[in-house]
């Protein structure tokens, strides 16, 4: 790989405004660790509604971005990279919009007939619901949140409304959606190319926020537990969906498989490089380790409008 940023200054952007923020913060001191060790110049940058200032006064070649969550990962954060011309890692701004917007996403993925749960988007202030998209159990969420902050199951009727307040505590726009039963497997992208599917198997009811932040919470099985036939089903959704949202250099894409049934949930433009996180965990299985991601994420940092036409 050609190294276009090893003498480069380097601002890592970490923290942020969201509920993901101490996320984060790990995925943002893991890259820096990482990068320094391959010889990187490295800066941590912290992020508050002062971004503009601080860059402008760091004046960094490249931007890694390590945010999640609302404004860094929503396309605001991509917009002011582009206005001051700095190149950053991840997609642009309108792939980044789409995919922070479940329902964004979801209604893309449809009109390109890609298979995603049935759902339905309400104002968490309103008196009543409108129709549901199925019948209990149903997945509540908040539209513009990611790690499963918000999420719960609803299993009865009557737990809905608490269902949906709780999600309305994070956005103004909840998503009801259609529990599809089955494994829950994520796939890494890189390149638009699919590097494999991982299956995780939650201990306790769902993939909530404090199970996938919690070591010993969640069981791992790569590859997927699934057959020839179903696992290439299962990459060949995910590089689709990946590509419907408009690509960009790497993503990781949730899906869920009822028997030999993939159906997308949503893709992660910016997925969590923590000890934790997923794609790490897929990367390293194809011989990519953790250094080795974070330098592949870092040399594709590119603008949305080439700076000869600035």
């Amino acid at each position: 790989m050609r190294r276009r940023f090893c003498n480069a200054r380097v601002a890592v952007l970490l923290g942020g405004l969201s509920a993901e923020r101490e996320i984060s913060v790990q995925s943002g001191d893991a890259v820096m660790r990482a990068l320094r060790g391959l010889g990187y110049r490295v800066s941590s940058v912290p992020v508050g509604r002062d971004l503009g200032n601080r860059l402008a006064r760091l004046r960094p070649d490249v931007a890694f971005n390590a945010l999640h969550g609302r404004y860094g990962e929503d396309g605001a954060v991509q917009g002011l990279l582009e206005m001051m011309g700095i190149p950053y890692t991840g997609p642009g701004i309108l792939t980044s919009a789409l995919a922070m917007d479940k329902t964004m996403a979801k209604t893309v993925w449809q009109s390109q007939r890609l298979p995603t749960p049935r759902w339905t988007v309400v104002d968490p202030s309103a008196r009543r619901l409108p129709a549901l998209p199925a019948r209990v159990p149903l997945v509540v969420k908040p539209n513009s949140e990611g790690s499963s902050v918000g999420v719960s199951i609803v299993r009865r009727r009557s737990a809905l409304a608490a269902a949906v307040k709780a999600a309305g505590r994070f956005d103004r726009r909840v998503v009801i959606e259609e529990y599809v039963p089955g494994r829950e497997v994520t796939v890494g992208i890189l390149d638009g190319r699919a590097l494999g599917a991982l299956e995780v198997v939650a201990k306790g009811e769902f993939h909530s926020y404090e199970v996938k932040y919690t070591a010993g919470r969640e069981e791992f099985f790569m590859p997927a537990r699934l057959s020839k036939a179903t696992t290439a089903r299962v990459l060949a959704l995910a590089t689709a969906a990946h590509a419907a949202l408009g690509g960009g250099a790497y993503s990781r894409v949730d899906l869920r498989v009822n028997g030999r049934r993939p159906f997308l949930i949503e893709l992660n433009s910016l997925p969590g490089l923590t000890a934790f996180s997923y794609l790490p965990r897929i990367a390293a299985h194809v011989g990519l380790e953790f250094p080795a991601l974070c330098e592949a994420i870092l040399e594709r940092a590119t603008l949305g409008v080439p700076e000869s036409r600035r």
